[in-house]
């Protein structure tokens, strides 16, 4: 590809809009142009990364056995009413009508599509297992997209579907497209991404993992023990604590609190540390309203993803009036109404002496004991897991937290799908059993965004050589000099025949604006051909990351790129992982 002819301008400005440094350097290297909040033309330089991506993708997936296919982006409603997420997804799914009346969908998933175009086929356990995948456009409804291709509402996605016979069988597949993902990622030269324990979320099932790619940009908070190696998502890390009982303990007794409506005012007024008080935070139910008051300890924050699968429906924060059975700022557990729930956090359970909300405007208690002021209770565990805290692996006090993109996701989803649609095998015996179901997914545009905010400096983009959109730039810096340029043409033509993906820039504008383009364009090979480097019969060679910088005599400089480049993608092939 020749600069004077890519499509797609670039700057120097900063978009105004843009949060994170991925979105800026994608826009102002002509990566990407928005058309709609949340909606990208992908130009050529992005098109070539997400392409070699999408080649990576297809090669793991071959590996494990996955068989290509391709859904409609358009689905009929009854597929998801089958299944039962037409009610139970929020409005990120686009529902629409057609000329018919006939209820659709924008897939945002295609497990519904996945059991609809197998159910058929698969209707004997001789037909077992089997995977396919597709890449994919889809789109879900964001309320807020931001952060360019990290958070959008169209998207492409690889999303893959197994079918199983056993959950054994399903768990040992499980393990090796793990693995294969870790393969993917290191193969893209973002070794760094590691897989955490995660909810499920609406895509159901009881196994699950993310993977990360770790920044400080990231949206998630990664809980990570150094220690042991564990790993989760904050949504489905384990919150465990040993409590103290720092106080005697104490008869219960109401005290005057005026205006003390938060843990801090408080702890100021009483004179207490919030490990030794009760903090209420309250929710209401979608399906009825009904109030869920939660209890813990007053330095924890609530786990509302825990609470949601405790509950079995989606919460809002309560709105709490004057007819509310709660009075909002003083809620206890003594003598609450019996009109809410009560959830009780592990974080509580043995402290003998706390001071909790009265259930009356500026009154608190002090001296509560739960077991012998207000009987047994269920105490589960509906806290997030805090930095310092114990690891749920090897007991140590050594919890980290860290800030991740999620950058793919996989499931073992069981039967949620297959038994909800009605899928079934007939078994070695004659006997119809229902199939489960892994799901296996990876957003292209994302984990392209993600590489860009982890592998960039301050001019721009420094692409790993395996999806970089060129691999070697040509700067030609004196177009009007026969000898520069008939020298960068020749190695133009030399490096694109023997296969490599080649950028020239054979412009006639300043070295400055050059340099500036191609370090926007991140090429991890530069090659630059100019009168005072050809004075001395040299042309320059040097990596983007400015690790490598050497000149070399202009007959040995295809030979100095071809070592330079089988160093780079030795370099990332060295970190890609055995398969299983």
């Amino acid at each position: 590809m020749k600069m004077s002819k890519l499509v797609g301008d670039r700057f120097k400005e900063r978009p105004a809009d843009a949060s994170v440094e991925s979105h800026a350097l994608m826009v102002r290297g002509g990566y990407i142009k928005q058309v709609a909040n949340g909606i990208y033309t992908l130009l050529p330089p992005a098109k070539r990364i997400t392409a070699k991506i999408e080649k990576i993708l297809r090669e793991e997936m071959d590996k494990v056995d996955g068989q290509e296919v391709l859904f409609p982006v358009v689905l009929p409603g009854s597929l998801w009413k089958e299944s039962g997420r037409w009610d139970s997804v929020d409005n990120t799914l686009v529902r629409f009508k057609d000329r018919n009346n006939t209820d659709f969908v924008l897939g945002m998933t295609h497990e519904e599509a996945s059991v609809q175009a197998v159910r058929e086929y698969a209707s004997s356990y001789q037909k077992y297992p089997f995977m396919i995948y597709q890449i994919q456009t889809k789109f879900r409804d964001e309320a807020r997209p931001r952060a360019g291709l990290i958070r959008v509402r169209e998207f492409t996605m690889k999303d893959g579907y197994s079918f199983h016979t056993s959950q054994e069988d399903l768990e040992q597949y499980y393990a090796r497209v793990l693995r294969s993902y870790e393969r993917i990622y290191a193969r893209c030269g973002a070794p760094e991404v590691i897989s955490v324990k995660a909810d499920s979320g609406m895509m159901g099932g009881s196994v699950s993992h993310e993977f990360m790619m770790l920044t400080d940009v990231g949206e998630d908070s990664i809980v990570i023990c150094p220690d042991c190696g564990y790993r989760s998502n904050m949504e489905a890390a384990d919150s465990i604590v040993h409590n103290e009982n720092t106080l005697p303990e104490a008869p219960l007794e109401k005290v005057h609190t005026p205006d003390t409506k938060t843990i801090e005012l408080l702890a100021e007024y009483i004179k207490r540390d919030p490990k030794q008080m009760i903090k209420a935070v309250v929710y209401q139910r979608q399906k009825d309203g009904k109030f869920v008051v939660v209890f813990l300890r007053g330095d924890l924050e609530v786990n509302e993803t825990k609470l949601r699968n405790l509950v079995g429906d989606e919460i809002y924060p309560a709105v709490i009036d004057e007819d509310s059975p709660v009075v909002a700022g003083f809620i206890g557990p003594v003598n609450l109404s019996k009109d809410v729930i009560a959830v009780y956090d592990d974080s509580l359970e043995g402290i003998d002496n706390l001071a909790c909300g009265a259930n009356e405007k500026d009154y608190h208690y002090v001296g509560l004991n739960l077991k012998r002021d207000i009987g047994d209770v269920k105490f589960v565990d509906i806290s997030k897991a805090i930095a310092g805290g114990i690891c749920p692996r090897c007991g140590k006090k050594s919890l980290t937290i860290r800030r991740g993109i999620e950058v793919g996701n996989i499931f073992q989803l069981g039967t949620k799908y297959t038994k909800s649609m009605h899928m079934t095998y007939t078994d070695p015996d004659g006997n119809a059993k229902t199939p489960v179901m892994g799901c296996y997914g990876i957003g292209v545009g994302r984990l392209a965004a993600s590489i860009c905010e982890e592998h960039h400096d301050q001019y721009g983009p420094i692409w790993p050589i395996t999806i970089a959109p060129w691999q070697i730039q040509i700067c030609c810096l004196r177009a009007d000099d026969a000898q520069v340029k008939g020298l960068s043409d020749r190695l133009y033509q030399e490096l694109q025949d023997k296969g490599y993906d080649v950028l020239y820039d054979d412009r006639d504008i300043r070295p400055g604006a050059m340099f500036s383009d191609a370090d926007l364009l991140g090429s991890p090979i530069r090659v630059i051909v100019s009168p005072k480097n050809l004075k001395n019969g040299q042309v320059e060679i040097a990596t983007r990351d400015k690790s490598v910088q050497l000149k070399v005599a202009v007959e040995e400089a295809v030979s100095a790129v071809e070592k330079l480049a089988a160093d780079l993608t030795a370099a990332v092939n060295e970190k890609v992982p055995e398969s299983i």
